[in-house]
């Protein structure tokens, strides 16, 4: 995927992430309170091998299943108001971590604790009702995030407003194409504030314009130092830019963790 337009936007917002003068700020991340704990996690794919499927049907002799692990004895800590990114590989474990941390698939050893905060993913192809038109979904997903429906309908002009999808918020999600789906996915994460926001290589995602204004917004999020953010990317430019650590995955396991500049450089030579 491309890249965004750093300068462009740095030159915009007139900040790094880590910039915020916040009272926050001063708080090393040392020394604040987890928002996420990852401890021992492995998480396993099992698959049938081809023409299985019919065999276990009818019992036609035993079926074996192939193991992959996916996440292999995988442990961490997010401090509150962290950003930390996630790269490394296809295949490396990445979005499976991620989607793990939201709930979507379960541990099969080890413990994810959110310490209860609210969290919500951003990933193109989750959380959507692809029958149910935009609007709908917009409900949808706000109550699926633990937003009552008077707060959700008060803040749907705003994020109708910022998707820009025109009269399509009113048609079926699955006409979309994956950059509308996208706009649309973002606006509700980023204008429904959880205090834990998962994404997945959506700010790589649609036309220029609105990859600038989500990025653009996402800064401004990460500036207040309210929320924790966790960032699944293959661009460099978003993870040195919009990143306090770093996580390089690979076969599933932790290689590295660290600051964007010590991680960065190691992976970047690694993958030439």
């Amino acid at each position: 995927m491309d890249d965004l337009d750093i300068m462009d936007v740095n030159d915009d917002m007139g900040f790094k992430a880590g910039s915020s003068q916040s009272s926050e700020e001063d708080i090393p991340f040392s020394d604040r309170p987890s928002a996420i704990s990852v401890r021992n996690v492995c998480i396993d794919y099992r698959s049938l091998k081809s023409g299985s499927v019919k065999e276990s049907m009818f019992k036609l002799k035993k079926v074996k299943q192939e193991i992959f692990r996916a996440v292999n004895n995988v442990s961490f800590e997010v401090p509150e108001g962290q950003i930390l990114g996630i790269t490394g590989k296809n295949g490396s474990g990445k979005s499976t971590m991620l989607r793990a941390i939201a709930g979507i698939f379960s541990a099969d050893t080890g413990e994810i604790d959110l310490h209860g905060h609210s969290i919500s993913l951003l990933s193109i192809g989750v959380g959507f009702d692809k029958e149910l038109s935009g609007r709908e979904n917009i409900i949808l997903s706000g109550m699926l995030l633990g937003f009552d429906k008077a707060e959700i309908i008060r803040k749907m002009p705003d994020i109708i407003d910022f998707a820009d999808i025109g009269t399509f918020i009113d048609m079926p999600v699955r006409t979309y194409s994956s950059g509308m789906y996208s706009k649309l996915a973002f606006s509700i994460t980023a204008i429904l504030e959880t205090e834990i926001m998962l994404i997945d290589e959506v700010l790589s995602v649609g036309d220029q314009k609105f990859r600038k204004k989500s990025y653009n917004k996402m800064k401004e999020l990460i500036s207040k130092r309210d929320r924790t953010v966790v960032i699944v990317s293959h661009s460099m430019s978003t993870l040195e830019d919009l990143c306090d650590q770093v996580m390089w995955m690979h076969d599933g396991e932790i290689i590295m963790l660290d600051k964007p500049e010590t991680v960065l450089p190691v992976y970047m030579d690694f993958m030439k």
